[in-house]
């Protein structure tokens, strides 16, 4: 079986937000046991070098908004008050962690989101025995419900044209949607953070206890991480 785990990490941000960034102790706590496959949200573009080093696990990323700074000035000035400033000066991105021991290819990426609306975006990566997984973090749920199901059947559609014949597809992050509809794939959990799985078995899907990711008495993100066993 292998283990595919998804957390949108808050901008490294704890819960409540605080002046501290928190990314490399999630990081390092998401990878710790190992998993087969990390789905990143929510993570400031200064942090992209950083996470092969943190994690020891192989890196595909895709900036869905650059920063408004330079790299170095919006990571200075972020870092004086990570929870205020979030990601408005650093900018945003999602990644796909795969273990080293695990042949990959990075499929690219497409923006999902209509003009006009904050760009977001789909990326994919070819997993040998694994098939396609994709990650994605969908438009925020104050927006109406049809323009995140739009944006998730053109995350689906993206994937089946990489897919090829008869190959598992994964589709996980955060979709800002409960019970999202897909045709084709299956595992849509009562949250809005999910790993939908199309050709191949899982497991049910499972969410994190608050408590697994509490760290010195601080709760790591306010999205708890999930999972599941696929194969």
């Amino acid at each position: 079986m292998t283990l595919v785990r998804s957390w949108n990490v808050f901008h490294g941000n704890s819960l409540p937000p605080s002046r501290q960034s928190h990314l490399r102790e999630m990081i390092e706590l998401a990878t710790e046991d190992a998993p087969n496959v990390l789905l990143l949200q929510e993570i400031p573009v200064w942090a992209l070098p950083h996470l092969e080093p943190w994690s020891g696990m192989r890196a595909h990323s895709l900036v869905a908004r650059g920063p408004r700074l330079p790299v170095h000035t919006a990571t200075w000035l972020t870092r004086r008050h990570n929870g205020l400033f979030r990601s408005r000066l650093a900018g945003q991105a999602i990644a796909i962690l795969i273990a080293r021991d695990a042949e990959s290819d990075d499929l690219g990426g497409l923006q999902v989101s209509d003009p006009g609306r904050e760009r977001r975006v789909v990326q994919a990566v070819r997993v040998a025995g694994l098939g396609v997984v994709a990650n994605t973090h969908l438009t925020q749920t104050s927006a109406p419900l049809e323009v995140r199901r739009a944006e998730l059947e053109r995350v689906a559609g993206f994937v089946e044209r990489l897919a090829r014949p008869g190959e598992p597809r994964i589709v996980g992050g955060d979709l800002n949607i409960v019970r999202p509809e897909l045709a084709g794939y299956e595992g849509a959990g009562e949250g809005i953070d999910h790993v939908l799985v199309a050709g191949v078995g899982a497991e049910p899907l499972l969410v994190w206890p608050q408590s697994r990711r509490v760290q010195n008495g601080v709760v790591l993100s306010d999205h708890a991480p999930v999972e599941r066993e696929v194969g």
